[in-house]
């Protein structure tokens, strides 16, 4: 799977933390250039979400949530502060956490930890999260790295907690993007692993309304 198409691990990871580097630190440098999909994105992420917040019996709470691969903090800013009391981020790019605490302004108040760290490197505080949201980010993690991180995510969840996927699906197998240097992988290669890590799927969902021309992207759900 990906480890056929990533033929030096370590300049795979390096790569991309050169591509990062030089990408500019705003929502169009975090979308590649399609900064006018944010709100749809969000919009669509929160409904998602929701249902799993909702009164019931296995209701994830809302007390803590975990932006992967959180970039200047988006999500965070959108998705995540206005549901959750406190959120942490972890990303590799340490301008962009720098950028974040100015872009999440007031609220960034509620963050308790910007953590610099690539995700093959990081491991959640145990049974510290209600949410591990991962997205656009995966691509950069080996098949192996991506299982032993989702094990990790596990043992990071609270009661009810949840982690959620939200990334590119090629149409099948996986293909390398030199560019970025990452990976898209197949939606059932993504499940693999999933599976592989001891997760239970528990929802998922395509997105609607984004471009033609970029891949499609899926919302996966588990614990």
């Amino acid at each position: 799977m990906a480890k056929e198409a990533v033929e030096d691990e370590s300049e795979f990871y390096s790569k991309a933390e050169r591509y990062w580097k030089a990408v500019p630190a705003t929502v169009d440098g975090m979308l590649g250039g399609y900064g006018h999909i944010s709100s749809l994105d969000i919009a669509s992420s929160r409904a998602f979400l929701l249902r799993f917040l909702k009164e019931g019996p296995n209701r994830t709470g809302t007390s803590r949530a975990l932006d992967c691969g959180a970039g200047i903090g988006r999500i965070s800013k959108r998705l995540l502060l206005p549901l959750f009391r406190e959120v942490d981020l972890v990303d590799v790019t340490e301008g962009f956490l720098d950028q974040a605490r100015d872009f999440l302004g007031e609220e960034a108040r509620r963050v308790r930890n910007y953590f610099c760290c690539g995700l093959q490197d990081f491991s959640p505080e145990p049974g510290a999260y209600d949410l591990i949201w991962i997205q656009w980010v995966i691509g950069h993690l080996t098949d192996d790295h991506l299982a032993a991180f989702l094990k990790r995510c596990r043992q990071g969840l609270r009661p009810n907690g949840l982690i959620v996927i939200k990334d590119n699906m090629a149409q099948e197998g996986v293909v390398l993007d030199d560019v970025d240097s990452s990976v898209c992988r197949g939606l059932e290669v993504v499940l693999g692993i999933v599976r592989r890590a001891g997760l239970r799927l528990l929802a998922q969902e395509q997105q609607q309304g984004f471009p033609d021309e970029i891949y499609h992207v899926y919302t996966l759900a588990m614990r």
